[in-house]
């Protein structure tokens, strides 16, 4: 008899760990800017007002894009999704060290946004269709009700 091949087995792990940081790189960009406003601001001679733009173009991209990047990750696929806006997250974050203008960095900023909000819901979507993700949200769910039923 022939022996069946061996389905691969998913390190659920490794995808918690990949979500968690991707996770955490899109809220850290938020907030981590704020530490930087002086030095930018004395770097680029930028103006207070232009120098909020740093963060709300991120803020704004992100908020503003985040539903198309959920749909967008239901039709093309999560894994690719999620890969796509990780890379061009790093890439927009790289160009936005390497700006040379204040305006530059407005531009990236709101690309970082725009990248991050295709990478967040599809890293999410990714970790609850991967078994794990679904077993633990079902575990959720069902102590929440649980919790309800017992109050009554």
């Amino acid at each position: 008899m022939a022996k069946a091949p061996a389905i691969k087995e998913t390190n659920h792990w490794l995808i918690l760990i990949l979500v968690a940081l991707a996770q955490f790189m899109v809220v850290l960009d938020v907030s981590i800017v704020n530490v930087a406003l002086p030095s930018i601001q004395h770097a680029f001679g930028m103006s207070q007002t232009s120098l909020q733009w740093i963060v709300t173009a991120y803020t704004i991209a992100f908020g503003g894009f985040l539903l198309l990047g959920g749909r967008a990750a239901d039709l093309f696929g999560r894994r690719r999704q999620f890969m796509l806006g990780v890379t061009l997250f790093t890439l927009a974050s790289l160009a936005s060290g390497l700006s040379q203008s204040g305006g530059m960095i407005i531009i990236c900023r709101a690309l970082q946004g725009l990248s991050g909000a295709f990478m967040s819901p599809a890293a999410l979507s990714y970790w609850l269709h991967t078994g794990r993700g679904m077993n633990a949200m079902w575990h959720c769910q069902c102590g929440a009700r649980w919790r309800q039923a017992a109050r009554r």
